[in-house]
């Protein structure tokens, strides 16, 4: 009997960040009697994606809702192998996929690192919205710092920038405004990143790509976006496929020591 393959490709795609579409894209190969899947992946960081497959007479080499982790700047990444039952019979298959960014099965960090306060050494500013906030932290461990638009934003530790928008100009305290947060998101070598938000209009001063120090300039603050008012939004967290977050408590040096954990309503000074 004559095989025959229907092929039909449906895609889903999670849209975070203010809908980003990121730079991965993936693409099948017939190889004798098997399809293969594979996945390129141009970002500077991991990315993690969920297979659903709907098939006749044929089988997967990853079960339905593994997720994959696809290293970051790779091509020709083998995600699957579909392979026919019964050779004799026609078949055919179909998938959707949810992809996000970063290693969303990660469980583990580390814990014990020493972050430094975003701001100006030897500035004082108060932290007046913490983790599990009423206004917009609900649930999260975020910190918002009280930084004026202008004052200009350093990295709280080192890694890599990968996501970076600063063209919006508009911000009220509604959740319908978080699309237009400007930030930088920095990718930390434990997996982790961290989220640097409500940055001025044309106010980012790195790229995409770069390696980061930490305590180096990268922005500058604003109001833009989901903000009730000038400040610097500034979290770590662990991503999921559904879009959720592992949030992550930070530890930072200031002037009264290591290791300090910083509370709502109490103002911190940078001592580096």
């Amino acid at each position: 009997m004559k095989k025959i393959f229907s092929i039909f490709l449906l895609f889903f795609c999670l849209l975070i960040f203010s809908q980003k579409k990121w730079d991965l894209r993936f693409y099948n190969e017939l190889v004798g009697s098997e399809y293969v899947i594979y996945a390129d992946n141009t970002e500077v960081m991991p990315m993690s994606v969920k297979f659903s497959f709907k098939m006749i007479n044929l089988k997967s080499s990853i079960p339905n809702d593994e997720i994959i982790v696809i290293p970051a700047d790779t091509k020709r990444f083998l995600v699957a192998k579909i392979t026919p039952v019964n050779p004799r019979d026609g078949n055919q298959f179909s998938y959707t996929n949810t992809y996000n960014f970063g290693n969303v099965v990660q469980k583990d960090f580390e814990e014990d690192y020493i972050y430094s306060l975003p701001f100006t050494n030897g500035k004082t500013h108060l932290i007046f919205q913490g983790y599990n906030g009423k206004f917009s932290h609900q649930k999260d461990a975020a910190l918002d710092f009280d930084l004026k638009i202008g004052d200009p934003v350093y990295a709280a530790r080192e890694g890599t920038v990968v996501l970076t928008e600063d063209s919006n100009l508009q911000g009220c305290p509604k959740i319908s405004c978080a699309k237009f947060n400007n930030k930088v998101l920095i990718m930390h070598n434990d997996g982790t990143f961290a989220d640097y938000a409500h940055l001025k209009y044309k106010g980012v001063a790195v790229k995409k790509g770069d390696e980061i120090k930490k305590g180096q300039l990268i922005g500058y603050s604003g109001n833009t976006g989901f903000s009730s008012g000038p400040h610097l939004h500034f979290s770590v967290f662990i991503n999921r496929i559904d879009g959720s977050r592992t949030f992550i408590k930070t530890k930072f040096k200031t002037s009264q020591g290591d290791g300090i954990f910083l509370e709502e309503g109490k103002s911190y000074t940078k001592n580096d």
